[in-house]
């Protein structure tokens, strides 16, 4: 009887052992890696048109759903997109640091928008609107490049420079914005805040005169619509690439 009770003992030890060693080595849950889309459209959506380009970017994933930190974008735009700046005045990233907006020439604007920043202030979560105003930015290697200003107000209040430069893009794309993002810091020693959404309208969108800066879009439209595309890169390293396409008028 003894043996047999210890055998059955040893037996439910071992049992007992392997189930523990089961949940301790157990991994744990992947975390969904940080995913873009892009949704672009023209207003108004018409061949030849003297119009707006409307841009929304959205971020879902990443850890405990908060999308990993942007820090880099490449957005490739349609052969034949082009943007049309009658007065060629510019305001520099130096200048929104100091003077903000208001410091800018108004013939420098080209848009504005919006974003919304995730984070965590301590073991707070917290959600922040940020408006953004785009301008002209002076040449770099003689190539344009855009200023966009964006400003939250709580709780964060902070204020960044986004500086793009346009260079030449291949086929189907004719142009192409490369962006470099800095982090958006919270508390000391503490995550930098992610942007989840960003929408930017470039162009006139209401009045329409012959001196306002505006998109031109092209008289033909390729097979299969307008494309368009980006790649992001983020703070933990991983890449990705979005496409879309605006259907022809």
């Amino acid at each position: 009887m003894t043996l047999r009770h210890t055998g059955t003992a040893m037996a439910t030890t071992a049992l007992m052992c392997v189930a523990l060693s089961a949940i301790v080595v157990a991994p744990a849950p992947a975390q969904a890696p940080t995913a873009a889309t892009i949704t672009p459209s023209l207003s108004p959506d018409r061949l030849g048109a003297r119009a707006s380009l409307t841009l929304a970017i959205n971020y879902s994933g990443g850890e405990l759903g908060v999308p990993s930190p942007v820090r880099g974008a490449v957005l490739q735009f349609p052969a034949g997109l082009t943007f049309e700046i009658p007065h060629l005045r510019s305001c520099s990233a130096a200048m929104l640091e100091i003077h903000e907006v208001s410091g800018c020439p108004a013939q420098s604007k080209i848009g504005s928008g919006y974003a919304f920043v995730e984070g965590n202030l301590g073991a707070q979560p917290f959600t922040e609107r940020v408006t953004l105003w785009a301008f002209l930015g002076p040449l770099r290697n003689l190539q344009p490049t855009f200023e966009i200003f964006g400003e939250g107000y709580t709780p964060l209040g902070e204020q960044i420079v986004l500086t793009a430069t346009t260079l030449p893009a291949r086929r189907p794309y004719g142009e192409e914005l490369v962006m470099s993002v800095p982090p958006i810091p919270t508390v000391p020693f503490g995550s930098d805040a992610s942007i989840v959404s960003f929408s930017l309208t470039v162009g006139v969108k209401r009045r329409r005169t012959a001196d306002a800066n505006t998109v031109l879009v092209p008289s033909r439209c390729p097979a299969g619509g307008f494309p368009f595309a980006a790649e992001f890169t983020y703070a933990d390293g991983s890449e990705e690439r979005a496409l879309a396409t605006v259907p022809c008028p």
